[in-house]
């Protein structure tokens, strides 16, 4: 099994990454800062940092360590990365799947079934675990619903009916999402998804922890020789991640909404850790986005027993996992993709 090795999280503008021998030196206005040793490193995600240096770009290129760069708010700008990984045959199969409608759709199904199965238990352990402070009846009709898109997700003729089911339970199921938070209810609510920019903090801390958890999925598709931009639900486009995109549905629920809602409820962040900008996007500040990282890295580390390999994993290989039982299914080794159901 992967080992899951360190993430450096560069958020301060003003820092500048070079490479000294074997360690990582972070620098500010020609002063170092602290260095790390490379060879704990897994990935370096750089939040609108100064720069990075050409040498430590072919290292990290060289030894297949990630780097990614992202604007200060998060969003995914680009990664560096060397030779592509995999052989040739994997891809091809990958391709000849995506461009077959039977054979991908099969593939969809099961992610977008995962999505929804996993939404549905988030709404179940709320019952469970806090039932005298929600509508019970309510969260029961909704997974209920939920329940039933499942079955019909199984059962879609076609990529557009399964959008649609998609899209709809989504809406059944964050429909219900301010009610599962119980703390800070004056500080933090929840009204929608809203995307680009996110109007609230909730959506601000969702729409962080997506793309964290694309860009993991990315790096895993790579790493088991899948190409990421090649999906069999999301739709080809220049420079869109399809396949990661595709894999990150069956974890938005257990993995990036529990996470926010942790934060939240167990005041780990708090309204001071973010900005209202002036076309009213709602941003995490420097010292919000470094509080969010470290709660983020902590909860990577906890351990989960996988629905499939019956083993102890850590959820930040939880993806890796994933894409390495899809790499099993297109090669042949598998029946079929046993998607990720949480519960």
């Amino acid at each position: 099994m992967k080992n899951l090795l360190n993430t450096l999280y560069i958020t301060s503008p003003d820092r500048y990454l070079s490479l000294d021998g074997e360690n990582v030196v972070v620098s500010e206005n020609y002063k170092e800062i602290v260095r790390f040793p490379l060879h704990n490193l897994e990935r370096i995600m750089a939040f609108g940092a100064a720069g990075v240096s050409p040498a430590l770009m072919g290292k990290c290129v060289s030894e297949n360590r990630e780097l990614v760069f992202f604007t200060r708010s998060g969003k995914f700008m680009a990664r560096v990365e060397g030779e592509t990984c995999g052989n040739v045959l994997l891809r091809r199969e990958q391709y000849r799947i995506s461009d077959d409608i039977k054979r991908g759709i099969s593939i969809a199904k099961n992610m977008i079934t995962a999505k929804i199965y996993n939404c549905r238990w988030t709404l179940e352990r709320t019952i469970r675990d806090h039932a005298a402070r929600i509508d019970t009846d309510i969260f029961s009709q909704k997974s209920s619903y939920l329940k039933s898109s499942c079955e019909n997700a199984q059962t879609a003729a076609d990529a557009d009916s399964l959008r649609g089911i998609e899209g709809e339970a989504a809406s059944v199921y964050f429909s219900v999402f301010d009610d599962m938070i119980l703390q800070q209810k004056d500080d933090f609510s929840f009204a929608g998804r809203s995307r680009r920019p996110p109007l609230d903090r909730v959506n601000a801390m969702l729409s962080f922890a997506y793309s964290l958890c694309t860009s993991m999925c990315c790096s895993a598709l790579e790493s088991v020789g899948l190409d990421p931009y090649v999906g069999f639900f999301h739709t080809d486009r220049p420079g869109r991640r399809s396949l990661a995109l595709d894999l990150i549905e069956e974890f938005r629920a257990p993995l990036c909404d529990r996470f926010v809602l942790t934060c939240i409820n167990k005041k780990l962040i708090s309204k001071e850790a973010f900005i209202e900008q002036e076309d009213s996007a709602v941003l995490l500040t420097d010292d919000g986005r470094r509080e969010f990282l470290k709660n983020w890295q902590l909860r990577k580390d906890d351990e989960i027993t996988h629905p499939f390999l019956k083993e102890k994993v850590k959820w930040g290989l939880v993806p890796y996992v994933q894409a390495l039982l899809l790499a099993r299914y297109i090669r042949g080794d598998l029946d079929e993709y046993p998607p990720f159901l949480w519960k």
